[in-house]
C-alpha cells in the first residue's frame, strides 16, 4: 500500500513537472507583428473585441466611436502602463507597434482621428511614464 501511494504521489508530482515549468512571472517576450491591424488582431481583440464593441457589461470599454481617442496622447499613455483592469504592454510590443496599433484604432471602427502616430511620440510618453515612476 505505501509503495502504491508513493508511486502515486510520484507520477503526480511529474504529472505536475510541466505547468511549474510554463507557471506565470517570467518577463513577457516581444512580439512579432508587423503592422496596427494584426497587433489590434492578436491583442487588443481578445478583450475589446473584434469589431472594438467593448464588452456588453462596460467592464471593457469599446475603442469604436470613442472621443477618448482624439488626442492620440491618451491611448498610447493606456497602452503603454494599463488602466483599471488593462494590463500594461510596454513589455510585449516595441514602440513602432503601440504606435501602429494606436493609430489603427484612431482610425478604424468609426473613429476618424487621421493625425499621425509616430514611435517618437510613443518614447516621448514611455520616457515621462518612467520619470514619473522614479
Amino acid at each position: 500500500m505505501r509503495r502504491t501511494l508513493i508511486r502515486l504521489a510520484l507520477l503526480t508530482a511529474l504529472a505536475a513537472a510541466p505547468a511549474l515549468a510554463d507557471s506565470p512571472g517570467g518577463r513577457p517576450v516581444k512580439l512579432a507583428l508587423p503592422d496596427g491591424e494584426q497587433v489590434y488582431k492578436q491583442v487588443c481583440a481578445a478583450c475589446h473585441l473584434a469589431q472594438a464593441q467593448g464588452s456588453p457589461d462596460g467592464a471593457v470599454p469599446a475603442l469604436a466611436h470613442n472621443a477618448k481617442l482624439a488626442t492620440a496622447d491618451y491611448p498610447i499613455s493606456v497602452v503603454m502602463k494599463g488602466q483599471g483592469g488593462m494590463p500594461w504592454f510596454s513589455e510585449m510590443l516595441t514602440p513602432g507597434q503601440v504606435a501602429a496599433v494606436v493609430g489603427y484604432v484612431r482610425t478604424h471602427f468609426d473613429n476618424s482621428y487621421a493625425d499621425p502616430v509616430a514611435e517618437a511620440d510613443v518614447k516621448r510618453i514611455a520616457a515621462a511614464i518612467k520619470g514619473s515612476e522614479e
